[in-house]
């Protein structure tokens, strides 16, 4: 357990820390700009799997949903809510994400709900709320449900595929859709010294890395209680722009840093478990993606 939390807490500090980083892509064409991040983001992990384990026809549907609704689709929509509701408001209502992966859990606990709910109240106190006009908020429930897919439509298939076979499918899909939609819809752009130092960056640390790190917590925890973790995607962003001098840390963030431990603690706590539906025992190797033994998967 411990391991997986420490993966699921990783993921979700990779993620907030680097909102400065995805900052510099402002202006970028979105589609094709990601197809590039994720087109690098699967070079990475196929180089580090070596073999990729070939996804069945039953495996495709939820691989397309993380990509449609957890990747692409939600960093489109993202960019489109804020720009009627301010950046406060979209992370408040993103707050909800680990209330609703607590609730379509098979495996939820009473632990986990609280948790959530609790973690789900730091993150308003962190985002500090906000105001919205126009499709505002349905955007903004539009991109938590996006949260909420990245995570949910894996489930499954990780266990079958493994966490690097899930991790570097999708992002093989990403490249290939967005590439295709891209290219009628904003086109292509050669980055500058700057953007190409950003795309790098996502791809590498918050693509191949955070993914992985974040289907193996999935995997070790279940949805339920990895989605409380989510709740340090916005404490890693604030320690970030306090360390670079972009925000005072106040009394209210701490009380919201507070107040989200708490309920990552809560929603932690409690079921211990080792060969639950849904989850990969601690030691199988289905987390490569095969059920041979260790030996065996090695080339």
């Amino acid at each position: 357990m411990k391991l997986g939390v420490a993966a699921g807490a990783t993921a979700a500090s990779i993620v907030g820390a680097s909102v400065p980083v995805t900052g510099m892509l402002e202006g970028y064409p979105v589609l094709t700009g990601q197809a590039m991040r994720y087109a690098l983001g699967a070079a990475v992990l196929l180089l580090v799997a070596r073999r990729l384990p070939m996804p069945s026809w039953r495996d495709v549907p939820p691989l397309l949903g993380v990509v449609v609704t957890g990747m692409l689709g939600f960093n489109a929509v993202l960019i489109a809510a804020q720009q009627y509701a301010e950046p406060g408001f979209v992370a408040a209502v993103m707050g909800g994400s680990p209330i609703l992966l607590a609730l379509l859990s098979r495996q939820r606990t009473t632990s986990a709900v609280v948790g959530a709910v609790v973690v789900a109240a730091g993150i308003v106190l962190l985002s500090g709320g906000g105001s919205w006009h126009g499709p505002g908020l349905v955007l903004a429930l539009v991109t938590m449900a996006g949260e909420v897919c990245f995570t949910l439509f894996a489930v499954g298939v990780v266990r079958r595929l493994g966490v690097l076979g899930v991790a570097t499918w999708t992002c093989i899909f990403a490249t290939v859709i967005g590439a295709v939609i891209g290219t009628f819809v904003g086109g292509w752009q050669v980055p500058t010294v700057r953007q190409g130092l950003s795309l790098a960056l996502l791809a590498v640390v918050v693509t191949a890395l955070a993914f992985g790190l974040w289907y193996f917590a999935v995997n070790r925890l279940g949805s339920d209680r990895a989605g409380v973790l989510i709740g340090l995607m916005p404490v890693s962003g604030l320690a970030t722009s306090v360390l670079l001098g972009a925000q005072e840390l106040t009394l209210v963030s701490v009380v919201g840093v507070t107040t989200v431990a708490l309920g990552c603690f809560i929603g932690l706590r409690g079921r211990n478990h080792t060969h639950e539906a849904g989850r990969v025992p601690p030691n199988s190797t289905i987390a490569r993606g095969s059920d041979t033994p260790a030996e065996a998967v090695a080339p």
